[in-house]
Parts: C-alpha cells; sequence; structure tokens
C-alpha cells in the first residue's frame, strides 16, 4: 500500500522538483506545503505531525551540513514552507572557534546593533548547499513518518473494531491469503480464515469480520475472517433486531464454514418465538443471511436446559426413539430406527459432528435393533398391499400373494398377462388387475416424498 501512494506521490506535480532541484530552499517551500498537505488529506495523517518529521531529519541534515555548531536548531515555517539553520554563539572580539563564536561585527550585522563581547546571541547558519542534503533527508523522514503514522492509526483505530462486520474490497493476493482495501488501511484474510467453498476476484467487494488486529515485526495487521463462527453471530445480531436488543440471546453455534451452521437460540419473552424471529416473515431474515453466507445451510434450533431435548432439537428433522445419558462423562447415546439412522447422522457425519460441537456433549446414535416380522406377518402385510389397490379384491390379493408375489412391483416385472390369466380366481380380471396395479405405481411415483431440507 506504502508503494503504490509513494508513486502517485511522485506523480505529483512538482514533487520530483522537490527532490532534485539545486535551489531548493528558495523555489520549492511552497511545493513543500503542497506535498505535506497531499499527505494530511490522502492518509489523515495530520500537518503538525508530518512537518515535525520533517523538521527533525533538517536537524540532521543540518549537522552534516553546518558541522558541529553550538546549540543547532532547524525551523521550518508552516506557512510560508520556509527553513532555517539557526545557532547560539557567543560574540568575541577575535573568532578561535567559528562553530561557537562570532566577531561583534558580524553579529551586529545579523541584526543585533546592541550586542556586546561575551553575551550570546542566534544567528542563522542556513549554508548555501543546504537544499540538496536537506530534500534528501527530508524524503526519507516523510516515508518513515508515514510509515510510523499508518501503523500507529491502524492500531489506533482498529484496537476497538475488533468483532465488528467492516467492507472491503480485494486488491491482491499474496499467496493464499487475501488482501482487502478498507479505505485508508489494507487489510489481510489468512487462508485459515477463508471459507473453502468461495472463491474471490480482485475488485469485489466482501463483508468480513475483524478477528483481531495482531502485532508483527512489520507492524499492526488487520485480520478479516469469514469462516469463523461469530462472523454468523455479527450477522443475526445486524439482521435479527431481536437479538440486538437483547430479547433473544444465542446460546450456541457450531459451524462447519461453507457447508452447514446449527445455531442455538433461547428467548427472554415467552411470548417471542426465537426461531420464527431468527427466520423472519417469509424466512426473509434467514434469506439474507444465507445469501451472504453464499448458500451455506444454516439450521435454527431453540435451546433447552435439558439435555435430552437439546439434542433431539439439534439432530431435528431426524426421529429419535430414546436416550441414554452420561452425565459424568458428558456423553449422550441416542437411538433411532433404522430408516432415521443416516438421517441423524447427517452426511459424512456432518449432523452428529455438529451437535456435538453445538452441545459440548459427546453424541453417539445408534439404530434401535428391531424385531423382523414372521412369515405370517408378511405374508398379512403383503395382502394388505395388494387389496389397498383400488380393483383388486381381497380373494384376488391373498391368491397374488400365494402364488409368491410380495409386491406389487413383482407383478408386473415377473409375469404376463396370458400366465395371469390361467390363474384360478384371477382370470378375465387379469388385464384389469395389472392396469390397477400400473396405475397405483405410476400414482405412488408421482406423489413421492419431497427430498428433507436440512
Amino acid at each position: 500500500m506504502l508503494e503504490s501512494v509513494n508513486n502517485r506521490l511522485f506523480c505529483y506535480p512538482g514533487f520530483r522538483d522537490w527532490l532534485t532541484t539545486r535551489d531548493w530552499l528558495t523555489t520549492m517551500n511552497a511545493e513543500i506545503l503542497a506535498v505535506v498537505e497531499f499527505w494530511e488529506k490522502e492518509k489523515g495523517i495530520p500537518k503538525d505531525v508530518l512537518l515535525g518529521a520533517i523538521q527533525e531529519s533538517l536537524m540532521q541534515a543540518a549537522k552534516k551540513a553546518v558541522g558541529p555548531a553550538r546549540d543547532l536548531r532547524v525551523s521550518i515555517d508552516g506557512r510560508s514552507g520556509d527553513i532555517k539553520a539557526w545557532a547560539k554563539l557567543v560574540v568575541a572580539e577575535k573568532v578561535l572557534s567559528k562553530h561557537d563564536q562570532i566577531t561583534i561585527f558580524n553579529a551586529r550585522r545579523a541584526g543585533h546593533p546592541d550586542v556586546k563581547v561575551g553575551e550570546e546571541i542566534e544567528v542563522e547558519v542556513t549554508p548555501a548547499g543546504f537544499g540538496r542534503i536537506a530534500a534528501q533527508f527530508a524524503k526519507q523522514a516523510m516515508m518513515a513518518q508515514l510509515r510510523r503514522a499508518e501503523k500507529a492509526m491502524v492500531y489506533d483505530e482498529f484496537k476497538d473494531r475488533v468483532g465488528e462486520l467492516v467492507n472491503g474490497t480485494v486488491r491482491r493476493f499474496e499467496r493464499s491469503d487475501v488482501v482487502l482495501d478498507l479505505g485508508k488501511f489494507e487489510a489481510v484474510m489468512p487462508n485459515r480464515e477463508r471459507v473453502p467453498t468461495e472463491e474471490y476476484q480482485i475488485g469485489e467487494r466482501i463483508r468480513c469480520y475483524v478477528k483481531a488486529v495482531e502485532q508483527t515485526p512489520r507492524g499492526p495487521e488487520i485480520v478479516l475472517s469469514r469462516a469463523d463462527p461469530n462472523f454468523v453471530i455479527k450477522l443475526f445480531k445486524v439482521e435479527v433486531t431481536e437479538i440486538g436488543d437483547g430479547t433473544i440471546e444465542i446460546k450456541g453455534i457450531a459451524r462447519e464454514p461453507g457447508f452447514r451452521t446449527k445455531l442455538a437460540v433461547f428467548s427472554r419473552d415467552p411470548k417471542v418465538d426465537p426461531v420464527g424471529a431468527c427466520v423472519g416473515l417469509r424466512g426473509q431474515r434467514v434469506k439474507n443471511i444465507v445469501r451472504e453466507l453464499n448458500n451455506e445451510k444454516v439450521d435454527i434450533i431453540p435451546w433447552s436446559p435439558d439435555i435430552r431435548k437439546y439434542v433431539e432439537n439439534a439432530l431435528a428433522p431426524a426421529k429419535l426413539k430414546s436416550f441414554e445419558v452420561d452425565e459424568q462423562r458428558k456423553r449422550v447415546l441416542a437411538l433411532t430406527s433404522p430408516d432415521q439412522l443416516s438421517l441423524a447422522i447427517g452426511k459424512r457425519g456432518q449432523n452428529a459432528r455438529l451437535t456435538s460441537r453445538l452441545t459440548g456433549w459427546s453424541i453417539d446414535i445408534e439404530a434401535e435393533a428391531s424385531v423382523l416380522p414372521g412369515f405370517d406377518q408378511k405374508v398379512a402385510n403383503a395382502v394388505r398391499e395388494f387389496a389397498s389397490v383400488p380393483g383388486i379384491t381381497e380373494e384376488q390379493a391373498r391368491i397374488l400373494v400365494t402364488i409368491g408375489f410380495h409386491s406389487l412391483e413383482d407383478v408386473i416385472q415377473q409375469i404376463g398377462i396370458e400366465d395371469l390369466q390361467g390363474m384360478e380366481g384371477i382370470g378375465s380380471d387379469a388385464e384389469s388387475i395389472l392396469e390397477a396395479i400400473r396405475g397405483e405405481l405410476t400414482r405412488r411415483a408421482a406423489g413421492g416424498a419431497d427430498p428433507e431440507a436440512h
């Protein structure tokens, strides 16, 4: 950032001349002030701070150009930009040391008509070749002061903004880290704080969470994040007024950035539904947050002090049969039916893993042992399925099951109409039975269950 601003400064009218002119003191004083004002507006560094840095550098330049003068000082006029070197000299009849003494004749010519031998006066000692040396020192001082001031301003402005949301523009990439422009300052989003499913483009404007302001060997560094769970919490505080005013409290959060977040909420007001308030009218509030998270799934669940209820809410929509709770070891064994096991565990164990992080308890999920139905029960179930099809009587259903068909699909896949017509009790009804079965299978396929959203 410093280099880019420095390049712009070199393009500033007269700046190159200011640094290279031979007669710097007499022709470029206005340029000094112009450059100082440029920095003040561009970076917000106070004018007196920059002038102080220049004056300090000019003091070093004066010592080099003038030599070991007595009580040497340099002044710079904040309005005109005039720079002068001064030294305190002792008035003498005869000068033995030019760095410490001045003749009475020269003292009176310098504007001290009533001076006497032995008195100490301040005399201007600006050397003729002071310009080039002073210009170089001034440039170095301004660059160094700019760096120091930028570092101080970064820390002062952002040390109290940790935990806030900021908007920045992607400027460049340093390896896998993203450097963002926040206006006056630059910040970095390290690779560890990036969302793995997100790709960023130079010039793109994104919202981030200020995670820390770290002191590094290069100075203060603003660390941003989009992967931190607090980023989601902050988004909810901004979007849901009830969270902002304290009516609803976020009790816990577990997140796998880019994939899924579980948020547990609790309402201090019994009249306010915490989940409903977070979801918003027609889901608008949570939609805004999901959009900011690039369609990351967000589960909002009601918090409960009862760990059984809390775990049950967190594992929804899976239906659980029972719980075994080990309070001492903070472990929960949740039992579910075999058909609900994969739903409870989630894709690659995500649902169970996030529930464990959310609750702070170890969660084990197992399928409850089921009793397989006996032969008679299987027959009765199959007869019931066939008889439920309009156009098939219970007697015809029993005949089909007795022959060896246990599902509607078996009849369609394993037998033709001629064979079915030859069966006693079916006969001429064979065609209508097949049509009825096909119709039922088509109806079931068309009315299949909607995929479950998590």
